[in-house]
């Protein structure tokens, strides 16, 4: 449904206007759609094959400047519940987000900023900022580590989400007590989210849980937590990771170095050696017989060679052949040392003008965390890993990328080539990552890229995680069931529910994933009088867990887990992890209309005929 800025939805009430249809907009429309809430899209420039996609959904597209107070009007700001604004440019978002704080000073307004400075500023005018490369970056980490674990924190308090493999066969609460399962990845079938306790789970499933970093460890979920801490501060690496160090950097120091430089090296030992032989056996030293040593043949031999002239040996006297040797000897000895060194000395500029542009060729790379594409999401994945102690290598097609200088200020190396050739794949040492990231904004480039990455694995494939960005959700599923790979994040996917969540008052915490299902961690605090107040836990959707109720009455106490029984009461924050619909679902339980509508009376707030 096509509008323009004269064509007004001003008597629409109920609705939330997004503003911005590329990226994270898209998304954010569609999640909106699937939850009964209807929405008004106001865009400068869409593009045309977005418009047709909400088009079919039914969707009005508003077409003129969000920066426009008679745009905002005419899709109905005055009866709207919330704006979001979800341009790319940060300018853009920050005039929308302040003009509609000033028509409405009491509607929810969200934006999208990448800028932090901007962000904190706007926050005190009471709008809610949010970055889709901040919010969706863990999720890539946390598939590139492999380790199974991604921190939560529920009301100041430290929390992990952690998967384990179930040891035998028995129920959730025979192996993990009283921890939360949040779900059960089985090794054959669908993927259980938030399952009962007296769930029944065989050995070798995949069970996702969460609680404090105490509670994981007593129950021998999270055994090597402590060392995962002690790298992530920095702590020296063991002398065998030392060693191994110092030996890649020997190997790639050969490797680097130019093959005239071992040849005039060469040339330059054999002229020293022969020299220092000639000296021992034939030099006569204070008189006939008179032999020098063999240390002071070598000294002899370096100091003709350099040139330096001590006066403390000299060829005076000696057989005019030995003479002779000594003329070739300093001529070819001066010619191959400064060879030798003008080589060295351009291997080694060539290395620092490399590493100025990027180019880095030195490295003693093991283990590293490849990330293949600087965006702004490729930036926070590089600053994320860093920040976790793992060594980074970034490689990056655009020379003037802008945030270059911010990776290169933290001592990761970069790369600039196109990361589908192999023997670029093969020069930042791809055969010895732990893990790949393919984070360009680009869908085909990244399905591209994947599959050259895929290629040159080898067997290394199955064990080795590449996580691929892919945008569009469609094309995810497909790639993840016909090209195997099992890492597949769509950046506007996981960011577009904290965008809904802020616009409808569901506070979003974190985002990850259980197999194939993403997960959000939220807090909600209960309405009095609404459809939470005096509900039991257990009562709440089926797909859809309590994880710690902090109550109004004692904010000091937080209760993890809740027991079933327990009851809601006004006022109370509940932090509740499940999938977004069902999360929905609870909030428009606990706020009926008009704050939500009802999916139902949809069709009453759209333009006649």
């Amino acid at each position: 449904m096509l509008s323009h800025v004269g064509e007004s939805h001003a008597s629409w009430h109920g609705h939330v206007i997004v503003c911005g249809l590329e990226g994270v907009g898209l998304r954010i429309v569609e999640q909106l759609t699937l939850s009964g809430v209807p929405a008004v899209v106001v865009d400068d420039a869409p593009d045309p094959p977005l418009a047709r996609i909400i088009r079919d959904w039914g969707v009005p597209l508003i077409v003129g400047p969000t920066r426009a107070e008679e745009t905002l009007m005419s899709a109905g700001l005055a009866g709207a519940i919330a704006v979001i604004c979800a341009q790319h440019d940060d300018l853009r978002a920050l005039e929308t987000a302040l003009l509609t704080r000033r028509l409405r000073d009491d509607v929810r307004v969200v934006a999208q900023l990448t800028n932090p400075a901007v962000g904190r500023a706007i926050k005190e005018v009471g709008v809610a900022v949010l970055d889709v490369a901040g919010l969706s970056a863990p999720a890539v980490v946390e598939a590139c580590l492999g380790e199974g674990v991604q921190e939560l924190s529920l009301s100041g308090e430290r929390f992990l989400a952690a998967r384990t493999i179930a040891p035998r066969s028995g129920t959730l609460r025979e192996l993990y007590g009283a921890l939360a399962p949040v779900a059960v990845l089985p090794r054959v079938g669908e993927v259980q989210v938030c399952p009962g306790r007296d769930t029944r789970v065989g050995a070798g499933d995949e069970v996702t849980l969460i609680g404090t970093p105490d509670e994981l460890t007593a129950a021998s979920v999270l055994k090597r937590h402590s060392d995962r801490t002690e790298r992530s501060r920095g702590s020296a690496p063991p002398l065998g990771a030392r060693a191994r160090a110092a030996r890649d950097l020997v190997l790639s120091l050969a490797r680097a170095a130019d093959r005239r430089l071992a040849v005039a090296l060469c040339a330059l030992l054999a002229v020293l050696v022969t020299a220092t032989l000639v000296l021992r056996f034939t030099y006569r030293y204070a008189g006939p017989g008179h032999h020098i040593s063999l240390l002071d043949a070598v000294y002899f031999t370096v100091e003709t060679v350099t040139t330096v002239g001590y006066g403390d040996f000299t060829f005076r006297g000696e057989p005019p052949w030995l003479i002779v040797f000594a003329i070739a000897l300093m001529l070819s000895g001066a010619l191959f040392v400064a060879v030798f060194f003008a080589l060295l000395t351009n291997v080694l500029v060539s290395r620092r003008i490399e590493e100025s542009f990027g180019r880095r060729k030195i490295t003693r790379l093991r283990g590293h965390v490849l990330v293949i594409g600087l965006g702004t999401v490729g930036w926070r994945v590089v600053q994320q890993l860093h920040a976790a102690g793992r060594e980074v290598v970034v490689v990056e097609q655009n020379e003037h990328n802008r945030h270059l200088g911010q990776v290169r200020a933290l001592g990761v190396p970069i790369v600039i080539a196109d990361a589908t050739v192999p023997e670029m794949l093969a020069s930042v040492r791809l055969a010895a990552a732990s893990a790949v990231a393919v984070l360009t904004s680009d869908d085909l480039a990244n399905l591209e890229t994947g599959l050259a990455v895929r290629d040159q694995l080898g067997p290394r494939w199955v064990s080795t995680p590449v996580v691929l960005r892919i945008f569009d959700p469609q094309l995810a599923h497909s790639v993840r069931e016909t090209f195997g790979f099992k890492n597949v994040r769509s950046t506007a996917a996981l960011a577009a529910p904290w965008f809904v969540g802020a616009a409808l008052g569901l506070d979003v915490l974190s985002t990850f994933y259980a197999g194939d299902e993403p997960l959000l961690v939220a807090r909600l605090t209960v309405t009095p009088g609404g459809g939470l107040h005096g509900l039991q836990m257990h009562e709440l959707a089926a797909r859809t867990r309590v994880l710690a109720l902090r109550r109004a009455a004692d904010r000091a106490i937080l209760e993890h887990p809740p027991r079933r029984s327990t009851r809601f009461r006004p006022a109370d924050e509940a932090y509740l992890i499940g999938p977004y619909d069902e999360l929905l679902t609870v909030l428009r339980r606990d706020r009926p209309s008009p704050a939500l509508p009802d999916p139902a009376a949809t069709e009453i707030h759209k333009e006649p005929g």
